[in-house]
């Protein structure tokens, strides 16, 4: 599929699922369409694909149009004068109640801060707006039991909220932030306040916007912010149509609520980066609905439901909420589940909104047992995922195969998930020239191929770029470890076998391919899929404490969200290669890793791709922690769920369509900050 099919489908499959929740919105489309001659299919040629995407793009516009605001007033200015007579009218009967809300949004500028402008605000009380907390912590931070601006380059910064900032309006309306009341912690509501200045020389502070008790889904939603050029959406051209090429300025975009989460709203307003800390307004109620914080272009949209924004404001004002201490409560990985938060993080006792808290942070303590296996002790979870164990660096192959022995090997398959759902090996493209190529039968290759999965090494470094990996849950079978091994078809001068593993302080032979991953199907290919997992060519150098139990628990509890009947997955694993990783026995050591998992989503059926980071910083630069790395605590390698885009532009390697599965893909509409993972159950599916 070319990217103009690919892009006609996405735009095609979002203007009919929108036309599927508003009857009277689709016959319009359906009226308006009609005068054109739209193909249902793909198979056209290029130019026809061309002009289909133009009918597909002013069909959205007419859905989900993105309307000026001039002095404080909606401009009901849509494509064609005779399109969206249904916006039109609804827009026109909600006057009252945008009229009242326009005023109190503003945008966020900053002063003494690389970044001018960094999201919206708006009023929720006399003199407080609330904004996102990825928004705030760009100028403003926690010291001590409270919150302060943060320094710049020549001081503190200082922000200051501008209630205009309009198209074709050379007028402003300037309010300083005094000082920042509170700003939640990550694993809470992604919100912040700040106290505002009443008075800017003769003007006063708009009203502020009531917030809704209950909250329901509507098709008469509206979303007000400043949305900015984007540059990670794919669809520039599209987008381009949509915004008219204007950016940074007071827009309206009306849509609906589609679905009501307990801690979070989704909606479909139009938004791009710089909408995060938008007012989700009721059209017909008046009230706030939400606070928007994140969204995926042409998929969904999530605000901060407004009953918890009114929540926490309340514990604000009345000194209760305070930068909360973590909390230690011991529980098992197969204990009760931490509920999910509008990043599916917080606990479930944050929904109960006691007097005392707006949030509860509960970390995770694994119990461990000790096996011993052979004549290794190797520490294993109580999850059956196993941690890195220091193995003797004698405990390789005595014997070693040639590469004949691996003709049979299939390695990653791309339609493993569905010919629908195919998901092709990714690519290095930042550091392609470093890719190690070797031959096979006269053929130049690039990709090592095993059992189940596939290996791209980098020629520089001796290790691979990634790891790439099929995962049959149903099918899984377990096999005993076996001794570490070369592959034949590369020279070992290409290979690190034992430079800088071993006992501490040398580091543990980390698997990238986990070994039980590719272990299933019939026993023999269960058998051969351990056996590959233990070739050099699948391990980078890990501290010997760095699989933490959330590291490695990533694929299990993704196997349990897959699609029932066949419970599948692929699994991308790899290290980060940075310029400065330093230099250790010989080897540079990798600082930090990522992976990203895709399946198809049991309660969707829909591809979902998820991406995350683990570093080893901390270890390393803890002399203390190097040198008895065998007992640092997990706590010091903290896995995140960050957007895959994120890893592709810190790796250099592409994942293709897979980013746009990702449920962060829009990310947090400024420049976001990653979800520390306590527990599995905060990870974000959709």
């Amino acid at each position: 599929m070319s990217g103009l099919d690919e892009q006609l489908a996405l735009l095609r499959g979002y203007n009919r699922a929108v036309q599927d929740r508003d009857p009277k919105l689709a016959e319009e489309v359906r009226d308006g369409v009609a005068r054109g001659t739209v193909v249902t299919e793909s198979a056209a040629p290029p130019e026809e694909i061309g002009r289909q995407l133009e009918l597909e793009s002013i069909a959205m516009r007419k859905q989900r149009p993105v309307l000026a605001i001039k002095e404080n007033v909606t401009q009901l200015v849509f494509v064609d004068p005779a399109d969206s007579e249904i916006w039109g009218e609804r827009l026109r009967k909600s006057k009252d109640v945008l009229d009242a809300a326009i005023p109190a949004v503003g945008r966020i500028n900053l002063r003494g801060a690389p970044l001018g402008f960094v999201g919206t605000g708006w009023l929720v009380a006399e003199n407080v707006i609330v904004t996102n907390r990825h928004v705030a912590v760009e100028f403003a931070t926690q010291r001590g039991e409270g919150f302060t601006f943060r320094s710049g380059v020549a001081g503190p910064m200082s922000s200051a909220v501008d209630f205009l900032q309009e198209i074709d309006n050379p007028a402003q309306l300037v309010f300083n932030l005094i000082r920042p009341l509170h700003i939640e912690e990550a694993g809470g509501p992604d919100l912040a306040f700040f106290e505002i200045e009443m008075l800017s020389g003769d003007a006063k502070l708009a009203k502020p916007i009531d917030l809704a008790v209950e909250i329901n889904e509507t098709e008469d939603a509206a979303a007000i912010g400043y949305p900015a050029f984007d540059s990670r959406i794919p669809e520039t051209d599209l987008m381009e149509q949509i915004y008219g090429k204007i950016y940074n300025k007071k827009r309206l975009s009306p849509g609906g609520v589609t679905r009501v989460d307990p801690l979070r709203v989704w909606h479909n307003c139009t938004t791009l980066g710089g909408s995060s800390g938008s007012v989700l307004i009721d059209l017909a109620k008046g009230n706030a609905i939400g606070l928007h914080f994140s969204g995926s272009f042409l998929a969904t949209n999530y605000a901060v439901r407004a009953d918890i924004v009114r929540r926490v404001l309340g514990s604000v004002r009345a000194g209760r909420a305070v930068p909360r201490r973590t909390v230690p409560v011991r529980t098992s990985m197969a204990g009760g589940s931490l509920g999910a938060d509008e990043r599916g993080a917080a606990p479930a006792a944050a929904l109960r909104g006691g007097a005392g808290a707006a949030t509860l942070s509960i970390p995770l303590t694994l119990k461990v047992s000790i096996e011993l296996d052979g004549a290794l002790q190797t520490p294993r979870a109580s999850n059956q995922a196993a941690w890195s164990a220091a193995e003797p660096t004698e405990f390789i192959a005595e014997t070693e195969a040639v590469a004949a022995d691996y003709n049979d090997r299939a390695g990653y398959v791309p339609t493993f998930l569905g010919d629908r759902f195919a998901v092709d090996l990714p690519e290095v493209t930042r550091d392609a020239g470093d890719v190690l190529q070797f031959e096979i039968g006269g053929v130049t290759q690039s990709e090592l191929r095993y059992q189940h999965f596939t290996v791209v090494m980098s020629s520089s470094r001796r290790m691979c770029f990634f790891s790439a990996c099929n995962i049959d849950g149903q099918q899984s079978r377990k096999s005993p470890r076996v001794a570490w091994k070369w592959d034949p078809r590369i020279p070992k001068s290409q290979q690190i076998m034992k430079e800088c593993y071993g006992n501490p302080p040398k580091f543990s032979r980390g698997h990238m391919t986990r070994r039980e991953d590719p272990g299933w199907g019939e026993p023999y290919q269960a058998k051969l899929g351990n056996e590959d997992s233990m070739h050099v060519t699948n391990v980078t150098p890990q501290m010997q404490a760095f699989n933490s139990p959330i590291w490695l628990a990533l694929e299990d509890y993704a196997l349990q969200h897959a699609r029932e009947d066949d419970m599948k997955i692929s699994v991308f694993t790899g290290p980060y290669f940075g310029q400065h990783d330093p230099e250790m026995y010989g080897v540079r050591i990798p600082m930090a890793f990522w992976k990203v998992i895709a399946f198809i989503h049991d309660e969707t059926g829909k591809l979902c791709a998820t991406g995350y980071e683990m570093s080893q910083e901390s270890t390393l630069q803890s002399e203390q922690e190097f040198v008895f790395g065998a007992f640092s605590s997990p706590q010091l390698h903290v896995a995140t769920q960050v957007s895959i885009r994120s890893i592709e532009a810190r790796s250099g390697v592409s994942f293709g369509r897979l980013a746009g599965f990702d449920p962060l893909a829009g990310g947090e509409e400024s420049v976001g900050i990653p979800a520390r993972l306590m527990a599995v159950e905060q990870i974000r599916f959709v």
